[in-house]
Protein backbone atom coordinates (compact mmCIF):
# COMPACT_ATOMS: atom_id res chain seq x y z
CA UNK A 1 0.00 0.00 0.00
CA UNK A 2 1.02 3.10 -0.76
CA UNK A 3 2.45 5.13 2.40
CA UNK A 4 0.73 7.98 2.23
CA UNK A 5 -3.34 6.24 1.63
CA UNK A 6 -1.89 4.38 4.58
CA UNK A 7 -0.87 7.32 6.50
CA UNK A 8 -3.84 8.86 6.08
CA UNK A 9 -5.89 5.35 6.83
CA UNK A 10 -4.42 5.41 9.97
CA UNK A 11 -5.15 8.73 10.54
CA UNK A 12 -8.73 8.42 9.88
CA UNK A 13 -8.89 5.18 11.84
CA UNK A 14 -7.28 6.66 14.45
CA UNK A 15 -9.78 10.43 14.94
CA UNK A 16 -12.70 8.26 14.07
CA UNK A 17 -12.30 6.06 16.95
CA UNK A 18 -9.65 7.75 19.84
CA UNK A 19 -12.85 10.63 20.60
CA UNK A 20 -12.97 10.95 24.62
CA UNK A 21 -16.13 11.35 26.21
CA UNK A 22 -15.98 14.94 26.06
CA UNK A 23 -15.63 15.23 22.39
CA UNK A 24 -12.02 16.01 22.41
CA UNK A 25 -9.93 13.64 19.81
CA UNK A 26 -7.67 11.33 22.47
CA UNK A 27 -4.67 9.01 19.64
CA UNK A 28 -4.78 6.25 22.76
CA UNK A 29 -6.99 3.72 22.72
CA UNK A 30 -8.00 2.12 25.57
CA UNK A 31 -5.97 -1.20 25.34
CA UNK A 32 -3.15 1.58 25.26
CA UNK A 33 -4.46 3.34 28.12
CA UNK A 34 -4.30 0.14 30.00
CA UNK A 35 -0.45 -0.74 28.66
CA UNK A 36 0.55 2.88 29.71
CA UNK A 37 -0.34 1.87 33.30
CA UNK A 38 0.98 -1.49 33.21
CA UNK A 39 4.38 -0.10 31.91
CA UNK A 40 4.23 3.20 34.84
CA UNK A 41 3.32 0.29 37.14
CA UNK A 42 6.37 -1.46 36.29
CA UNK A 43 8.60 1.42 36.16
CA UNK A 44 7.37 3.01 39.70
CA UNK A 45 7.75 -0.86 41.39
CA UNK A 46 11.41 -0.57 39.88
CA UNK A 47 12.07 3.06 41.62
CA UNK A 48 11.81 2.06 45.50
CA UNK A 49 14.10 4.92 46.18
CA UNK A 50 11.78 7.48 44.58
CA UNK A 51 8.45 5.41 44.80
CA UNK A 52 8.37 3.99 48.61
CA UNK A 53 6.13 1.01 48.27
CA UNK A 54 3.72 0.03 51.62
CA UNK A 55 4.50 -3.51 51.75
CA UNK A 56 1.22 -5.10 51.39
CA UNK A 57 2.16 -8.48 52.92
CA UNK A 58 2.86 -6.53 56.26
CA UNK A 59 0.00 -3.92 56.17
CA UNK A 60 -2.40 -6.13 55.03
CA UNK A 61 -5.05 -4.16 56.88
CA UNK A 62 -4.69 -1.03 55.21
CA UNK A 63 -4.91 -2.13 51.79
CA UNK A 64 -8.25 -4.04 52.77
CA UNK A 65 -9.46 -1.15 53.51
CA UNK A 66 -8.53 0.72 50.67
CA UNK A 67 -10.03 -1.76 48.86
CA UNK A 68 -13.41 -1.43 50.96
CA UNK A 69 -13.10 2.13 49.93
CA UNK A 70 -12.56 1.69 46.38
CA UNK A 71 -14.90 -1.09 45.72
CA UNK A 72 -17.74 1.10 47.72
CA UNK A 73 -17.05 3.91 44.66
CA UNK A 74 -16.88 1.57 41.84
CA UNK A 75 -20.21 0.52 42.40
CA UNK A 76 -21.26 3.88 41.05
CA UNK A 77 -23.22 3.57 37.96
CA UNK A 78 -21.28 6.56 36.32
CA UNK A 79 -17.75 4.93 35.70
CA UNK A 80 -17.36 3.97 31.99
CA UNK A 81 -14.38 1.72 32.17
CA UNK A 82 -15.26 -0.27 36.29
CA UNK A 83 -15.25 -3.41 34.64
CA UNK A 84 -12.21 -3.07 32.65
CA UNK A 85 -9.57 -0.77 33.96
CA UNK A 86 -7.30 -2.75 36.30
CA UNK A 87 -8.00 -0.26 39.66
CA UNK A 88 -5.17 -1.75 41.26
CA UNK A 89 -4.17 -0.21 44.48
CA UNK A 90 -0.19 0.84 45.76
CA UNK A 91 0.22 2.98 48.59
CA UNK A 92 3.25 4.79 48.79
CA UNK A 93 5.08 5.55 52.34
CA UNK A 94 5.77 9.08 51.75
CA UNK A 95 4.90 12.34 53.67
CA UNK A 96 3.87 13.97 49.79
CA UNK A 97 0.38 15.50 50.07
CA UNK A 98 -0.75 13.45 47.16
CA UNK A 99 -2.35 10.93 45.43
CA UNK A 100 -2.64 10.03 41.70
CA UNK A 101 -4.17 7.84 39.48
CA UNK A 102 -2.23 6.31 35.98
CA UNK A 103 -3.84 5.16 33.08
CA UNK A 104 -5.90 2.12 33.20
CA UNK A 105 -6.80 2.32 36.66
CA UNK A 106 -3.67 2.24 38.40
CA UNK A 107 -3.83 4.22 41.61
CA UNK A 108 -1.66 5.44 44.13
CA UNK A 109 -1.81 6.68 47.18
CA UNK A 110 0.28 8.38 49.69
CA UNK A 111 0.31 7.81 53.08
CA UNK A 112 0.88 11.80 53.46
CA UNK A 113 -2.24 12.05 52.75
CA UNK A 114 -4.08 9.19 54.32
CA UNK A 115 -2.65 10.91 57.39
CA UNK A 116 -3.42 14.39 56.59
CA UNK A 117 -7.35 13.83 56.31
CA UNK A 118 -9.65 13.79 58.62
CA UNK A 119 -12.29 10.89 57.69
CA UNK A 120 -13.23 8.42 55.88
CA UNK A 121 -15.60 10.49 53.38
CA UNK A 122 -12.69 12.84 52.62
CA UNK A 123 -10.75 10.43 51.57
CA UNK A 124 -13.48 8.56 49.34
CA UNK A 125 -14.20 11.92 47.69
CA UNK A 126 -10.13 12.27 46.72
CA UNK A 127 -10.27 8.58 45.63
CA UNK A 128 -13.18 9.33 43.51
CA UNK A 129 -11.40 12.38 42.26
CA UNK A 130 -8.39 10.26 41.19
CA UNK A 131 -10.28 7.55 39.58
CA UNK A 132 -12.24 10.12 37.94
CA UNK A 133 -8.95 11.11 35.71
CA UNK A 134 -8.54 7.65 35.11
CA UNK A 135 -11.79 6.70 33.78
CA UNK A 136 -12.32 9.96 32.00
CA UNK A 137 -8.95 9.01 30.23
CA UNK A 138 -7.41 12.78 31.26
CA UNK A 139 -3.92 11.74 31.24
CA UNK A 140 -3.82 10.20 27.49
CA UNK A 141 -5.98 13.32 26.59
CA UNK A 142 -2.82 15.68 27.84
CA UNK A 143 -0.36 13.23 26.59
CA UNK A 144 -1.99 13.40 23.10
CA UNK A 145 -1.63 17.42 23.07
CA UNK A 146 1.42 16.88 24.57
CA UNK A 147 3.20 14.45 22.09
CA UNK A 148 1.28 15.19 18.61
CA UNK A 149 0.25 12.92 15.86
CA UNK A 150 3.66 11.97 14.30
CA UNK A 151 4.35 10.05 18.07
CA UNK A 152 1.00 8.56 18.15
CA UNK A 153 1.18 6.97 14.62
CA UNK A 154 4.45 5.73 15.65
CA UNK A 155 3.10 4.18 18.54
CA UNK A 156 0.03 2.98 16.41
CA UNK A 157 2.50 1.03 13.37
CA UNK A 158 4.59 -0.60 16.70
CA UNK A 159 7.21 1.72 16.23
CA UNK A 160 6.91 3.60 19.10
CA UNK A 161 8.89 3.36 22.88
CA UNK A 162 5.83 3.30 25.39
CA UNK A 163 8.73 3.11 27.93
CA UNK A 164 9.34 6.80 27.68
CA UNK A 165 5.55 7.53 26.86
CA UNK A 166 4.69 5.79 30.02
CA UNK A 167 7.78 8.09 31.71
CA UNK A 168 6.04 11.28 31.21
CA UNK A 169 2.99 10.19 32.47
CA UNK A 170 4.81 10.54 35.88
CA UNK A 171 3.97 14.39 36.97
CA UNK A 172 1.57 15.07 33.82
CA UNK A 173 0.06 17.97 34.81
CA UNK A 174 -3.66 18.26 34.02
CA UNK A 175 -5.57 21.11 32.71
CA UNK A 176 -7.89 23.14 34.70
CA UNK A 177 -10.80 21.77 32.60
CA UNK A 178 -9.67 18.52 34.20
CA UNK A 179 -9.37 19.25 37.16
CA UNK A 180 -12.80 20.60 37.23
CA UNK A 181 -14.18 17.31 35.95
CA UNK A 182 -12.67 15.34 38.06
CA UNK A 183 -14.22 17.17 41.19
CA UNK A 184 -17.55 17.07 39.84
CA UNK A 185 -17.69 13.56 39.13
CA UNK A 186 -15.94 12.73 42.49
CA UNK A 187 -19.93 13.97 43.50
CA UNK A 188 -21.58 11.80 40.93
CA UNK A 189 -19.98 8.43 42.32
CA UNK A 190 -20.06 9.66 45.42
CA UNK A 191 -23.81 10.13 44.89
CA UNK A 192 -24.40 6.34 44.79
CA UNK A 193 -23.16 5.59 48.16
CA UNK A 194 -24.03 6.24 51.46
CA UNK A 195 -20.75 8.24 51.67
CA UNK A 196 -21.55 12.45 51.84
CA UNK A 197 -21.34 13.14 48.03
CA UNK A 198 -19.12 16.85 48.70
CA UNK A 199 -16.39 14.71 50.40
CA UNK A 200 -13.47 16.02 48.54
CA UNK A 201 -14.21 19.50 49.66
CA UNK A 202 -13.08 18.77 52.63
CA UNK A 203 -9.31 18.09 51.38
CA UNK A 204 -10.10 22.05 49.61
CA UNK A 205 -11.50 23.18 52.71
CA UNK A 206 -8.63 22.39 54.75
CA UNK A 207 -6.08 23.66 52.58
CA UNK A 208 -7.98 26.85 52.03
CA UNK A 209 -7.97 27.08 56.13
CA UNK A 210 -4.10 26.20 56.35
CA UNK A 211 -3.11 29.30 54.25
CA UNK A 212 -1.12 29.15 51.18
CA UNK A 213 2.01 28.19 52.71
CA UNK A 214 0.08 25.03 53.08
CA UNK A 215 -1.06 24.64 49.79
CA UNK A 216 0.92 21.38 47.86
CA UNK A 217 2.85 21.93 44.50
CA UNK A 218 0.70 19.85 42.42
CA UNK A 219 -2.40 22.46 43.44
CA UNK A 220 -0.27 25.46 42.27
CA UNK A 221 -1.87 25.39 38.73
CA UNK A 222 -5.21 24.24 39.40
CA UNK A 223 -8.63 26.05 40.08
CA UNK A 224 -8.96 28.03 43.33
CA UNK A 225 -9.43 25.60 46.21
CA UNK A 226 -12.24 28.16 47.30
CA UNK A 227 -14.19 27.78 44.12
CA UNK A 228 -13.66 23.56 44.36
CA UNK A 229 -14.61 23.94 47.67
CA UNK A 230 -18.44 26.04 46.03
CA UNK A 231 -18.53 23.95 43.10
CA UNK A 232 -18.40 20.90 44.94
CA UNK A 233 -20.91 21.58 47.04
CA UNK A 234 -22.91 22.86 44.36
CA UNK A 235 -23.01 19.71 42.72
CA UNK A 236 -24.10 17.48 45.52
CA UNK A 237 -26.83 19.98 46.04
CA UNK A 238 -27.89 20.02 42.42
CA UNK A 239 -28.01 16.18 42.58
CA UNK A 240 -30.21 15.87 45.98
CA UNK A 241 -27.53 13.36 46.97
CA UNK A 242 -28.67 11.90 50.90
CA UNK A 243 -25.49 10.55 51.87
CA UNK A 244 -23.68 11.41 55.11
CA UNK A 245 -19.93 12.06 56.56
CA UNK A 246 -18.57 8.33 57.62
CA UNK A 247 -16.01 8.57 60.12
CA UNK A 248 -15.81 4.57 59.96
CA UNK A 249 -12.41 3.69 61.21
CA UNK A 250 -10.36 6.30 59.49
CA UNK A 251 -8.20 6.37 62.66
CA UNK A 252 -7.52 2.99 62.61
CA UNK A 253 -6.60 3.43 58.95
CA UNK A 254 -3.98 5.51 59.87
CA UNK A 255 -2.86 3.14 62.67
CA UNK A 256 -2.05 0.41 60.00
CA UNK A 257 0.06 2.86 57.54
CA UNK A 258 2.54 2.97 60.26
Amino acid sequence: MNKIVLFSAIVILIISTSCSKDGDVNFFSVNKDIELGMQLDEQIKAEPQNYPILDEATHPAAYAKLRAIRDKILTSDDIYYKDRFEWKLTILADNTLNAFCAPGGYIYVYTGIINYLDNENEFAGVLGHEIAHADRRHSTDQMTKQYGLSVMLELALGQGDLTNVAAGLIGLKFSRKDESEADEMSVYYLCDTDYKANGAAGFFEKITAEGESSTPTFLSTHPNPENRVQNINAKEQELKCTGEVTTGDYIQFKQDIK
